[in-house]
């Protein structure tokens, strides 16, 4: 895949979808801190390499604060996608 290098991280489309159904829909600028500011200060604390995941919290929608409240299984399946970056997504297992 490649990336637009003139991608602006603070106005980008974040989501997540457990089995399909979308349980966040958010904006990078709705976060606390821009990214470039999260980036700057975590490279001076470690060293990100290529791939580096940063994960910053995450907007309103998360499972425990529905009503019921949703919480994942084994065989559920989760996905996390920023607009123009790309999507990843998990099996839940038994531990």
């Amino acid at each position: 895949m490649l990336i637009d290098e003139n991608i602006d991280p603070n106005k980008l489309r974040v989501s997540s979808r457990l089995n399909g159904k979308t349980m966040q829909d958010s904006n990078t600028s709705d976060m606390i801190f821009p990214v470039r500011t999260l980036i700057s200060y975590l490279s001076h604390q470690f060293t990100l390499a290529p791939g580096t995941l940063i994960l910053t919290g995450t907007p309103e929608g998360v499972g425990m604060g529905q009503k019921p409240p949703v919480y994942l299984r084994a065989g559920d399946t989760i996905s996390v996608e920023v607009e123009r970056i790309g999507e990843l997504t998990n099996s839940v297992i038994n531990p």
